[in-house]
């Protein structure tokens, strides 16, 4: 940026920092930095105070933030992120290029550096990855009152207060006191009087942010420890970190059930050739997935010469095999990931969507041929003399169609799973196509054994 432009973004920053409409809370900065060009986001960063600009920058919400903290100048920069949480920071430097990255980590204490790089060696979606190490710990041989005094020094240093871990004398970790029992507690009293009773729930660095996010939910947690196998104490996942990463998740699981590859970034953020690029590779396969539906069709060419009256029902067929292929799939996918299903499950669900299937089948199939009957009887439509027969071919290969969808729908996360690859990558327009060209085969196969004699 050159001084006159700079000029300028700054009087603009200015402005609409000292707006009467402008943002008075941290939610409300992050969102006025959102809106802004990069540019003009790195000069309303500058005119902020140290402490509101640390509490921005320190939200997952912001939106380029590595970009923000690579514009800004290193004497600027550097202060900033020695006073931003540690789990933030790793964050953002794995988000940004690797030379404004490098330049900032040697700049920055020895403390903070080691930390940062402590925590980026854990593998993405772990428990390791999400942690922070600024937790209130004390030694199991203090009491409730020197506790508390402890704590009014560092709280606002610490992620949270909430739950204290006591330490042993080997440094390992022997209990969790709750903010509440220890406020409620004798100030003489140990700080293991007040300790919890049920023992200590607490993650292994390397499990699944999945695997977390269900210990905190069924143990009611705001922060679960985590600990090396010696049980000393690493940091803690707090929920409101498992919360930002399962929206991220599902935000990226959303973007696969659409039919392409994840955005990993806001919408209105994503360059043009970005988009593009994003979209058009899973576009393309569909495409080319779909193209066997026409090669199916001309396969059974002679078929729809002479029987043209089948043509009327292949929009029919084909969305319902895709419908209740879509169905499946989402169930089984969402289940896989709130664990209610392991890989070994996968025969259990195959016993139950074979029925599920012909029953749903069963009942497209009635609809089908009521409606076919209906317009056929009223004088909507003449089917032919053998319309019975036709209506008898839509049923039974609802039937089957329905069934199929069903049952691979439900298979495929299984499969994809068992191939060490992300079940949701069974998306939605995916398993669409895969029975669209399956169903057609269903269709005229079914027709050929029905017809056979009559209108083929």
């Amino acid at each position: 940026m050159n001084f006159h432009n700079l000029s300028q973004r700054a009087s603009k920053a200015a402005r609409i920092l000292r707006s009467g409409t402008g943002p008075t809370t941290t939610a409300e900065r992050v969102d006025q930095l959102n809106a802004l060009e990069l540019d003009d986001a790195v000069v309303a960063l500058l005119k902020m105070p140290q402490a509101k600009a640390v509490a921005v920058l320190d939200r997952p919400e912001l939106h380029r933030a590595a970009d923000i903290l690579a514009l800004l100048p290193l004497d600027r920069a550097v202060p900033l992120v020695n006073l931003m949480s540690d789990d933030r920071v790793a964050d953002v430097m794995a988000d940004m290029d690797d030379e404004p990255r490098a330049k900032l980590f040697a700049r920055l204490d020895r403390a903070t550096a080691t930390a940062i790089q402590h925590l980026m060696t854990y593998p993405p979606r772990t428990a390791g990855s999400m942690m922070t190490t600024e937790f209130v710990s004390v030694p199991d041989r203090w009491t409730v009152e020197e506790t508390l005094a402890h704590i009014r020094i560092v709280e606002r240093s610490r992620e949270t207060v909430y739950a204290i871990y006591v330490l042993a004398e080997n440094g390992t970790l022997a209990n969790v006191v709750t903010l509440r029992r220890l406020v409620t507690g004798e100030p003489s009293a140990s700080i293991l009087s007040v300790a919890s009773k049920e023992g200590i729930t607490y993650a292994d660095p390397l499990m699944s942010q999945e695997d977390v996010a269900r210990l905190i939910r069924k143990h009611d947690l705001l922060a679960l420890p985590v600990v090396d196998e010696h049980d000393h104490i690493l940091g803690i996942v707090t929920v409101d970190d498992v919360i930002d990463t399962m929206i991220a998740d599902t935000t990226e699981d959303a973007h696969k059930f659409g039919g392409m590859e994840a955005l990993g970034k806001p919408y209105m953020t994503m360059g043009f050739l970005d988009m593009i690029r994003k979209r058009a590779g899973w576009l393309s396969a569909l495409f080319l997935g779909e193209m066997l539906t026409a090669s199916a069709m001309q396969h059974f060419e002679g078929e729809l010469e002479k029987a043209v009256v089948l043509t009327l029902f292949i929009p029919l067929i084909m969305s319902s095999g895709g419908n209740s292929g879509s169905q499946a799939t989402s169930l089984i996918i969402r289940a896989l990931a709130l664990g209610e299903l392991k890989l070994s499950d996968w025969w259990r669900v195959l016993l139950r969507e074979l029925p599920t299937g012909l029953t749903l089948g069963a009942i497209l199939g009635a609809i089908g041929f009521l409606r076919l009957t209906v317009w056929q009887q009223a004088g909507f439509y003449d089917y032919g003399e053998h319309w019975l027969l036709v209506g008898f071919t839509v049923f039974a290969a609802l039937v089957g169609i329905v069934t199929f969808g069903s049952i691979t729908g439900s298979m495929l996360p299984f499969l994809l799973q068992r191939m060490r690859l992300d079940p949701a990558s069974a998306s939605a327009p995916f398993v669409a196509t895969l029975v669209d060209v399956t169903g057609l085969v269903i269709y005229f196969s079914v027709a050929l054994l029905i017809l056979s004699g009559t209108l083929l």
